[in-house]
């Protein structure tokens, strides 16, 4: 029965001329061999097409977008290719027509193939000997999604069967959306979006029609007709393709005339490099953590982080507006950001300049508001906000008398300020001594006023009143999670920690004992709005007892106004209640400032990469303590409010010992070291003074018995 046509044939022809039907018959048989390769192929390269997953048309890998803390700011692109996913609805018509009238004319009128076309291209190779394309829009899809050998006859003819089962699959509008989202536009860019933003600056959906036909024009050469390498060629592919779009009657002669003299405004030089930062730096290494290896290669998500924009640029201006001040001033012995910029671009190694960091977090949520690990992150890659460990010297104090305070010391209680003398601090060897930076000795001061004034050995026997154990405990509560030396002078802040740490151990201060985990990304949702990262949120824990951090807070404050950092006020004009330490390494080789508002905490560091001296009198009042100020005074009061530092929690007034920070005795009164102070509840001493006990008196009833001293209540 297979045979049945030739069998059929032969009836109808047995009266013909033996000559017309061998003829006949010839012809039927090689159609009829044809045919049934034709449909042995079709099975062959039909099965074949359906070991391609079709799902892989609709995955593209595309840049994640970062936004800043709105979720509106673009701050940067990060994973996938140099691609932005669109919906047909949000390209610009005049791009869909230049490019159906550039490349496939007749989609809408065939399906995956157009016979017509292929006749043609067929008829023009051999009258010709002319190679002409005929792939449709569905087969150029096809190329793009799948690897194959797209270029022999075997990978065409694949090429064909997918591009059926995708026509199967898809909608026309659907064809054309995936394949304007995978074109490859030249210099790593992908999809219509990218090349939009990339050439013109302005998203796909604003094309006129001369840039649609412009980008349409240079598909079919990304490189060679690219306008950032041939302006020219790629004007002369605008009218190629605005001519063809009046031949299929797109558009109108008029419209095509008027769009050729429209002039083209493509991205200048300047800004056709793309910038890090280092904000993107740090979003990036937490999105490392954040995500699955899956989400990281295929991109495509949308990423909101903590950063303010506004408080992020001003950060980075104040870090190179203030250095770049302090590089000319007479005598400055390094290598300046102007030199470095001298050298060839080829020449260039890592920068030998002045550098800076800036970490700014919001204090009741740990939100990281701003964070420049540098003057230039194009220049110098290395994230000294992050990574930066630097010795924090005199930042470290406060910390040292926060422990002091929880143990039960006072503010208010006198310690020396004298020589330490050998084998007076526990674990220290005989021979240390530490020096006071201003070379001076006294007998006695306050706590409060030690750490004012950063006297160096009354802070040394703050920490030894502390106990080395629970001040390195303060240390980790607040976020030094390094490990420290467990030795005295870890009290003068003897060991490296980074400008991000700082800044999270400050907001101890403003937040009363209370410390919130740092966070930069805040949520990450997939093309579709699914929810794939809900961020962390507001994590918070106990660090320290709040009287004992209010207290260092209180004489904090006292820095800036009549402290190391009182310029604060009379020369920088920040006006707003604040609190901070100045701090200076030996040699002038760190400058450090920490401040806070009842809203932001703020950790500024200055120094040079190879840990060498900064300046004469580099000083952190001199060096970072100017930056912070201009940094805070960028931040939005509407925002950022500085409400009045004065605590919330209540107080009582006691009398107490100066000399024991216990309750004063009638004793404390005699000898006069007895003092009224304001002292938060969770500080009131529990015992009363055992240095000073009260009078003697002799009981009457008994006057054989010794003399006792009677309690006090």
């Amino acid at each position: 029965m297979v045979f049945w046509p030739l069998i059929l044939l032969e009836h109808a022809t047995k009266s013909w001329h033996p000559i017309y039907r061998f003829l006949v018959k010839s012809g039927a048989a090689l159609a009829s061999i044809g045919l049934f390769i034709f449909l042995l192929m079709a099975v062959f390269y039909g099965l074949r097409a359906q070991t391609y997953d079709l799902d892989k048309v609709t995955e593209m890998p595309a840049r994640s977008i970062v936004y800043a803390n709105d979720g509106k700011t673009e701050i940067g692109t990060v994973h996938g290719d140099n691609r932005l996913m669109l919906e047909f609805d949000q390209i610009s018509p005049w791009f869909i027509k230049a490019l159906i009238a550039r490349e496939d004319a007749r989609f809408y009128d065939h399906g995956a193939i157009d016979p017509r076309g292929l006749a043609r291209a067929f008829s023009r190779f051999v009258t010709r000997g002319k190679k002409e394309g005929a792939s449709t829009i569905t087969m150029q899809l096809a190329d793009n999604t799948f690897s194959y050998a797209g270029k022999t006859v075997d990978g065409k003819l694949l090429e064909m069967a997918i591009a059926i089962r995708i026509e199967n699959r898809f909608n026309k509008e659907e064809i054309l959306q995936h394949y304007m989202n995978r074109i490859f536009w030249g210099h790593s860019i992908r999809g219509i979006e990218s090349a939009s933003r990339t050439y013109f600056e302005k998203p796909a959906s604003q094309l006129s029609l001369s840039e649609a036909a412009m980008l349409a024009g240079i598909i079919r050469g990304p490189n060679a007709f690219s306008p950032f390498v041939n302006f020219e060629k790629a004007v002369e592919q605008r009218d190629v393709t605005l001519s063809r779009m009046v031949h299929y009657e797109f558009i109108t002669q008029d419209q095509a005339d008027s769009a050729k003299k429209e002039q083209l405004k493509i991205r200048p030089d300047g800004r056709r490099i793309i910038h890090d930062s280092y904000a993107m730096d740090a979003i990036r290494r937490d999105l490392e953590v954040i995500l699955e290896q899956h989400n990281i290669q295929m991109g495509g998500l949308h990423i909101t982080t903590t950063i303010d924009p506004h408080l992020q640029k001003a950060a980075e201006h104040a870090i190179e507006s203030h250095l770049s001040k302090m590089e000319k001033r007479s005598g400055f012995a390094h290598q300046t950001r102007p030199q470095y910029l001298r050298i060839p671009q080829q020449q260039r190694k890592e920068p030998k300049y002045l550098q800076g960091a800036v970490v700014c977090i919001e204090n009741k949520s740990g939100a990281i508001r701003a964070i420049v690990g540098g003057r230039n992150a194009d220049e110098s890659k290395f994230n000294r906000a992050l990574h930066g460990r630097r010795q924090i010297g005199s930042l470290f104090k406060p910390f040292v008398y926060m422990s002091a305070f929880d143990k039960g010391l006072q503010p208010g209680a006198w310690v020396r300020d004298s020589r330490i003398r050998p084998g007076e601090i526990k674990g220290a060897q005989r021979s240390w001594s530490p020096a006071n930076s201003d070379g001076e000795y006294k007998s006695m001061m306050t706590v409060a006023e030690a750490l004012a004034k950063s006297r160096n050995t009354a802070s040394v026997r703050i920490g030894d009143y502390a106990g080395i154990n629970n001040v390195l405990e303060t240390a980790r509560k607040v976020g030094f999670n390094q490990k420290i030396p467990n030795t005295p002078a870890t009290y003068l802040g003897a060991f490296e920690a980074t400008p991000q740490q700082v800044a999270q151990a400050y907001t101890v201060f403003s937040n009363g004992g209370t410390i919130y985990r740092p966070f930069i990304i805040s949520q990450i949702t997939d093309a579709d709005g699914n929810v794939v990262y809900p961020g962390s949120g507001a994590l918070s824990y106990t660090a320290a007892k709040t009287g004992s951090a209010w207290s260092v807070s209180n004489t904090l404050q006292e820095v800036t106004t009549r402290g190391t950092a009182a310029s604060l006020r009379s020369v920088y004009n920040f006006k707003a209640p604040s609190g901070g330490k100045t701090g200076t390494t030996d040699n002038y080789r760190d400058a450090w400032f920490a401040g806070y508002t009842s809203s932001l905490t703020c950790a500024v560091w200055v120094g040079m990469d190879n840990n060498t001296r900064t300046m004469s009198r580099g000083y952190g009042s001199t060096l970072a303590l100017p930056i912070w100020a201009n940094v805070m005074k960028a931040a939005d009061s509407r925002v950022y409010p500085t409400h009045s530092l004065k605590p919330t929690f209540p107080f009582q007034n006691v009398r107490i010992c100066r000399f024991t920070s216990q309750i004063a005795t009638p004793g404390c009164e005699s000898h006069r070291s007895a003092y009224t102070a304001s002292i938060p509840i969770d500080l009131i001493p529990e015992h009363t003074c055992d240095n000073h006990p009260i009078r003697a008196e002799v009981l009457p009833e008994e006057p054989s018995t010794p003399p006792r001293a009677l309690p006090v209540r």
